[in-house]
């Protein structure tokens, strides 16, 4: 779980930083952070703060590691 006083806020990102950092497009990102959609079960981790959405670099590397990112196989 995140707690607000262990976070650094430079590791804050909005979907266009986040998906600027991935090299992916934003729609991308708003499809992997709904709690339903293409995401194989687990969304992709994000604050969410009224309309607005969040992500953790830290919580996001994490979720790759979880899905096999980077053409690592994890099983």
């Amino acid at each position: 779980m995140i707690v607000a006083g262990d976070m650094d806020a430079s590791g804050i990102l909005t979907p266009e930083q986040l998906a600027q950092r991935l090299q992916v497009g934003v729609n991308w990102v708003y499809e992997k952070s709904r709690a339903r959609g293409a995401h194989s079960g687990r969304p992709l981790p994000c604050l969410r703060m009224g309309r607005y959405l969040r992500f953790y670099w830290p919580d996001v590397c994490e979720w790759m590691r979880g899905h096999g990112a980077g053409g690592r196989n994890t099983h």
